[in-house]
């Protein structure tokens, strides 16, 4: 497992969006992401800030479902 990157909260969204997530709305200081399919949709919260912090980037991580390595620094 590799070191996560520091990330801004538009480059998240940008990884989000080539995997098929679809910002739905914008409120204040959180872009919402979605992912919708025949079984079920992921909604994924992502702050719009400068840093994230490695927590959040972590929670995202896990709620989109998505392999961690993607968002990993590149060796």
């Amino acid at each position: 497992m590799g070191r996560l990157r520091v990330l801004s909260g538009r480059e998240v969204c940008a990884i989000l969006a080539e995997n098929g997530f679809v910002k739905v709305r914008q409120r204040g200081s959180h872009i919402v992401m979605q992912l919708k399919s025949d079984v079920s949709t992921i909604t994924v919260p992502v702050p719009d800030h400068k840093e994230l912090r490695i927590g959040t980037l972590q929670s995202i991580i896990r709620q989109c479902g998505l392999l961690r390595s993607l968002f990993e620094e590149e060796e």
